[in-house]
């Protein structure tokens, strides 16, 4: 065997393994920018909507495994003051429930797929340090849809869509 046909022996064979490799990782489902379209509270006497009849929220997932997740009433007036932290305790007290903002790292399952998450900063400080698997919190992604269910820890289900950003 000479020098060259060593040489493409060992790039077929790298080149193989290469492309083995990367059909045996299937991609990540949940990669990119997802836009809220639709959230709703479940409970014993029906739904009612989560965050509003115009909830506004984003959902992104990074290829170094790591999410945001903001979702906000988009009913919600302007505060009366314009400076943050000027609301009055009503307006504020609004805007907390209305509103959620929280990050960490995530990871999916061979098929790509949502394995699970854990959050490492919260607008609402008692999920920093959460870590919720698919037992409290299930996305499925079909096509440019993704479908979030999230069980809290009272119970109450929440439901919400989300739309993927192109």
């Amino acid at each position: 065997m000479t020098g060259a046909t060593h040489l493409a022996g060992w790039l077929l064979l790298g080149l193989l393994l290469t492309v083995t490799s990367a059909e045996a990782q299937a991609p990540n489902q949940l990669l990119g920018t997802w836009r809220m379209v639709s959230a709703e509270i479940e409970g014993e006497g029906g739904s009612i909507p989560a965050y509003g009849q115009r909830p506004n929220g984003m959902l992104v997932f990074t290829p170094d495994m790591h999410f945001v997740e903001v979702l906000t009433n988009g009913d919600l007036p302007p505060f009366a003051s314009s400076v943050r932290g000027g609301g009055t305790a009503e307006e504020n007290a609004a805007a907390m429930a209305g509103s959620i903002g929280f990050f960490g790292t995530y990871t999916v399952d061979d098929d790509g797929a949502f394995e699970g998450n854990s959050v490492t900063g919260s607008t609402f400080p008692n999920w920093i340090g959460s870590v919720r698997t698919t037992r409290e919190l299930q996305l499925r992604v079909e096509g440019d849809r993704m479908f979030e269910n999230f069980q809290r820890p009272d119970g109450t289900r929440i439901s919400i869509v989300f739309e993927r950003v192109r």
